[in-house]
């Protein structure tokens, strides 16, 4: 028995069309991962409201491109700015990793 269906992938840095895919596949999944972490971090502190009582932390656009290193190689992802109204000093961290590029 020396059949195998192991398929040997390329190195990150060579263009290979499974591999693209699995990428963009990758960058999906992870996209769709700040996503939920922005919406559970604005979820909790919904309570917060500013002193003309609006909410406090809100979503402000998108940060810079970041990379996640994954074993397919660096994904690019936009990752939510997040900003405190009320001067809190409140932070949104992503807990995947995210680095500038």
């Amino acid at each position: 028995m020396t059949e195998s269906n192991v398929i040997t992938l390329n190195k990150p840095e060579q263009n290979d069309p499974l591999q693209e895919v699995l990428r963009e596949g990758a960058r999906k999944l992870l996209a769709a991962a700040i996503e939920a972490e922005v919406a559970a971090f604005i979820a909790q502190h919904s309570a917060l409201k500013t002193d003309t009582d609006k909410t406090a932390v809100v979503r402000n656009g998108y940060l810079p491109e970041r990379s996640i290193q994954t074993g397919l190689g660096d994904i690019a992802v936009k990752v939510p700015k997040v900003r405190d109204r009320s001067g809190s000093g409140i932070k949104f961290n992503s807990s995947l990793g995210c680095r500038p590029i």
